[in-house]
């Protein structure tokens, strides 16, 4: 019995202390509604409306006596595709190609003037040293690329024709012309009358490191030092 009082006690005791917590909350909320906590902000009046608000997010201002390091005056270089360069060079070549056949035909107009009233004097025998006399008399003579007559000719052209006069038939290439006839074995053994050819070049050796050959529209035909046009190696043949 004695423990159910205490007990009953107890319990009144924690009900009365929690009643008292919830008294003194009031109490404490009237006195902060006593002191209240307020805040405010204030704008300075305008008069005029602004309509260029948005003006400094889309330009910017650069002072003009700021040094930016040149970069105004930065030259970028332009690059080519490997085509465009392939191209610009194959136009170089065909501009150069035309200019140097331009000036060939002129060159061979020139010559042409020059050789006009020239009578071409006949072989007077079919030897060696008459194929040389005879191909003297053309010196002055135009070259003209692919051409085979008095009237213009190229190295191996040249050689074509004057043996075609002593009834030898030549191939049209100074290549080919390198191959006829029988080889002679190098310089102390060749003779006048000789061909002395390669890949490039065709002439008619005459004596004493000395050939005779159309060399250029500049030059035309006429005698010449065999080292000067024939700086490699060659072949020496001999048709009569």
């Amino acid at each position: 019995m004695m423990k159910a009082k205490k007990s009953c006690a107890t319990l009144i005791a924690t009900a009365l202390l929690g009643t008292a917590s919830f008294a003194v909350l009031p109490v404490s909320f009237a006195d902060t509604a006593n002191q209240p906590m307020t805040s405010s902000r204030s704008f300075r009046k305008m008069n005029t409306v602004r309509k260029d608000f948005m003006r400094e997010s889309i330009s910017s201002n650069v002072d003009s006596n700021s040094n930016w390091g040149g970069i105004e005056s930065l030259n970028v270089p332009q690059t080519q595709s490997q085509a465009e360069k392939d191209a610009e060079k194959a136009a170089a070549k065909a501009a150069q190609d035309a200019a140097d056949a331009a000036a060939s035909r002129n060159s061979s107009r020139e010559q042409l003037k020059k050789v006009e009233n020239y009578t071409i004097t006949p072989p007077d025998a079919k030897t060696a040293d008459a194929l040389v006399k005879f191909s003297l008399q053309f010196q002055g003579y135009p070259y003209v690329y692919g051409g085979n007559t008095p009237a213009g000719w190229d190295c191996s052209g040249f050689v074509q024709y004057v043996f075609s006069q002593f009834g030898i038939s030549l191939p049209r290439t100074s290549g080919e012309q390198a191959k006829v006839g029988k080889a002679v074995q190098d310089l102390s053994y060749a003779v006048p009358g000789d061909i002395i050819a390669n890949g490039s070049h065709a002439a008619i050796y005459i004596g004493n490191g000395m050939v005779m050959n159309a060399m250029t529209p500049e030059s035309g035909t006429g005698t010449t030092s065999l080292k000067s046009v024939f700086p490699g190696a060659y072949s020496i043949r001999r048709v009569m």
